[in-house]
């Protein structure tokens, strides 16, 4: 909202504190780029910090509006184009629709909707395909297959989303080692936002990227867990300006722990409370947590949950006794934080 204020009211201090100098007077499309910091599910592509970009882009509405009536008279179709063009690469599927579940807002008209999410989806679209054409190209370079084995060809889908921010919402999401990962969320702007930043007359779509799971995708890393890493063994493969296919090195063993409990009965359980309090005393050390059992008891009507927690370092080999000090630590801080009753 500052950087859109600044822009249209030409405050450059703003933006070069912002580090986005280019987006300077009169200029209503940028990109940010920024640390984020939350707390998340634990596997191979969460982890609590990591890099964000996040891009915006506004028309004039009235000049959507001329454009619409001259594509009218000149029977041009310009909300549809190729927006879901699929490459040899890239098979691009959308079967979403705006509609009740995924609304526009009432200040827009269906038209400049249906012209703004074309754009969106157009360079949304051409960005993918853009990366995932170098990712195969560079494993083809090397010869060898990348980490993530020998995928040439990724599926990309369009998914509803919801985002406080915009309406209707989307996510894009790309089958990467026989997961869907997501790479993107993206929407029409709410149309307060551009108010509040001097530009009712404008119309926007805004997207965010995680740019660790773009390079994941781009390089061929299994694991985000390797970009906070610093082993040279990873860090000395990748040089600026040049994309390659990650080579990996010896993965060291991994140790599985279970944990089951009765949910508290005074408080509500949140899933991303265990996620964050694994991820604090383990660390690094954890690679995955996944839940694999949940039930009600039939008379008392408790709730159970058990939960699965695997350990790996990066780095180096873990003894089973170092593991069962964590996993022991872990469980006494269930109880104490959370209020759990061990089974």
């Amino acid at each position: 909202l500052q950087l859109l204020a600044a822009a249209s009211q030409g405050d450059l201090d703003i933006l070069m504190q912002a580090k986005n100098a280019v987006a300077a007077s009169g200029n209503e499309r940028f990109l940010v780029a920024a640390d984020v910091y939350r707390r998340d599910e634990i596997d191979a592509s969460h982890y609590p910090v990591f890099h964000q970009m996040e891009g915006v882009c506004t028309f004039s509405r009235e000049g959507i509006r001329d454009r619409l009536r001259v594509a009218k008279a000149t029977k041009e179709d310009v909300t549809t184009g190729e927006a879901c063009h699929s490459s040899q690469v890239a098979q691009l599927v959308d079967a979403t629709a705006v509609g009740d579940g995924n609304p526009m807002q009432p200040v827009h008209s269906a038209e400049e909707v249906a012209y703004v999410v074309s754009d969106m989806k157009r360079a949304m679209n051409n960005m993918v395909r853009e990366i995932l054409t170098k990712a195969v190209a560079a494993q083809r370079r090397s010869g060898e297959p990348s980490e993530t084995g020998s995928q040439t060809q990724f599926p990309v889908r369009w998914i509803d989303a919801y985002f406080p921010f915009t309406s209707p919402s989307w996510e894009m999401e790309v089958l990467f080692q026989g997961e869907w990962l997501e790479i993107c969320g993206c929407g029409v702007m709410k149309q307060e936002i551009l108010d509040q930043a001097g530009m009712p007359d404008r119309i926007g779509w805004a997207f965010g990227f995680g740019l660790e799971r773009l390079a994941m995708l781009l390089f061929g890393v299994r694991d985000i867990r390797l970009f906070w890493s610093s082993d040279s063994r990873f860090s000395s493969q990748f040089s600026p300006g040049r994309i390659n296919s990650f080579k990996p090195f010896s993965r060291h063993p991994s140790c599985a722990k279970d944990v089951s409990f009765w949910l508290p009965a005074d408080s509500v359980f949140h899933e991303n409370d265990i996620m964050d309090l694994v991820r604090e005393t383990a660390g690094d050390l954890v690679e995955g947590v996944k839940l694999i059992d949940s039930f009600t008891h039939p008379k008392t009507g408790k709730g159970s949950r058990c939960y699965r927690v695997n350990y790996c370092s990066m780095d180096r080999n873990v003894t089973n006794d170092e593991i069962n000090s964590v996993q022991e630590l872990v469980r006494k801080r269930m109880v104490e934080q959370l209020g759990v009753t061990l089974r």
